[in-house]
Formats: C-alpha cells, structure tokens, sequence
C-alpha cells in the first residue's frame, strides 16, 4: 500500500489526483489532502517514518509554501520521496526543488502515465528498501543538480557496455525516470540516449584504431550493441563512413 499526502490550494487538483490514484492497478491510499502547506506538515509530522510513503506538493500556497514544506519535511523524514507540482512550466522551479533531493515535478494539468510511473517507482522502492533504511543518492544543496547530471554521465561513461535502461539508471541516481531526463536535456542540451551513443561511438574508434584484429561484431557487442548491423548504420551516420573505412585511416574530403 502506498500511502500519499497531497498539498495544493485547488481542491479540483486534490480531488482529480484521488480519484486518478483510485483508478490505478496501484493499491494507493491518500491518508491527507491539504489546502495549504501548513495544515500537511501539522500532519506529517506526527507520521512515523512507515506511515508515508509520498509526498505531492504544489509550490506556491497560503500560510506555508511548497518549498517551506518540502524543507521542514526534509529534516523529519531524510528520505521520503517527494514530487512538486506545479501549474508553472519555467524549470527554475524543479532547480530550486532538487536541492531537497525530489524523486520527480509534476506540471498541471497532470498526465496520468507520469503519475502512475511516480507511483510505480514508490512501489519499486518500496519491496527494495524498508522505510528505515532507503538510501537515496545525496544532493548538495550547492548544485544538486550538477552533482546529478555528473551521476548520471558518471554511470553511463561507466556502464556504456550495458543494455541501457533508464529505469535502473534512474534507480540508481535516486530519482525518477521521466525527472532525470528532463533535468539532463535541460542541463547538458542532449539527451541521455544521445550522450550515452557519443561514448559507444567514441569507444568504438578507440578499438577500431587499437585494436584492428576485432571484427566489427565484436567491436559492436564490446561498446554495447548486440546487432552489428544497426551498429554499421549508427556509425556511419555520425562518423560519415563505415567503421571497416574509419579503421583503415580513410577519411572523406572536407573531413
């Protein structure tokens, strides 16, 4: 059972996420529905670690904002997954959030495969970790989302050999898919797949240069494709030539 507290000013908002939530193949129960940020952390904080898993907070509210309760909440319970939602699309929002180490930013009006992936993460920590001992990864609050992103290119300079999955990557950074890669395209201006297949590519010269007694299949499966032939098709189309002409020096005019 996931159990969420949900605090924003429109009651439309509240009752749209329990009733999205209720219709979910997810078993979810909303213990608190607040109209302002105040009225959740009296709540809250009179929870045990085990009795929630989920916090949805708008930012802007009377008598406590989002942000003032995401704070108050973060020295009670170090790790609770938090979501922001927010009726404001400037990312500045979800940059100020993550220096409280938010799971994901929900924009309004919410779409219902962005909540379910939220829950479904929740649920996913949930049967990996008990509530006293989840460990997600540590945002500073000088750049958090720097340290982030560094994470992020860290794993896949790490594991470009992998068949990638943004699940467990995601999992891995602490944070939720959808949040994680929209955070990445923001800062770095690429997205993951397409810095992930800048390092297979870089990778892949390295051994056609160094090691030029490997077959393009090895080659392939050795920087994490499996099928030689999407691997040809990949190459040539960044590279402008075949890896079989890249490994024997040629180069195309202009190039």
């Amino acid at each position: 059972m996931i159990k969420v507290i949900i605090a924003d000013d429109e009651e439309v908002i509240r009752r749209g996420l329990e009733k999205i939530t209720s219709r979910m193949d997810l078993e979810v129960k909303v213990i608190g529905s607040y109209g302002n940020g105040l009225e959740a952390w009296n709540h809250l904080r009179e929870l045990k670690p085990d009795e929630l898993d989920l916090l949805i907070t708008d930012i802007k509210m009377p008598r406590m904002d989002g942000f003032r309760l995401i704070e108050e909440t973060r020295g009670h319970f170090k790790q609770l997954p938090i979501a922001v939602l927010s009726g404001f699309s400037e990312f500045e929002y979800a940059r100020r959030a993550i220096r409280y180490g938010i799971m994901d930013y929900l924009l309004k009006p919410i779409e219902k495969a962005q909540l379910y992936d939220l829950l479904n993460s929740v649920q996913e920590k949930q049967k990996l970790n008990p509530p006293e001992s989840v460990e997600a990864a540590p945002v500073s609050p000088e750049g958090g989302e720097h340290y982030v992103v560094e994470q992020t290119k860290g794993i896949l300079e790490k594991e470009y050999n992998h068949n990638f999955e943004l699940e467990r990557l995601a999992d891995k950074v602490g944070m939720n898919a959808s949040y994680i890669s929209r955070l990445f395209k923001y800062k770095t201006g690429q997205t993951i797949t397409d810095y992930l297949i800048g390092i297979r590519i870089a990778k892949a010269k390295e051994l056609l240069t160094g090691q030029p007694e490997l077959k393009n299949y090895e080659i392939a499966e050795l920087v994490g494709y499996s099928d030689p032939v999407y691997f040809n098709k990949l190459f040539k189309k960044i590279c402008g030539m075949t890896p079989k002409d890249y490994k024997s020096g040629y180069r195309p005019s202009g190039r």
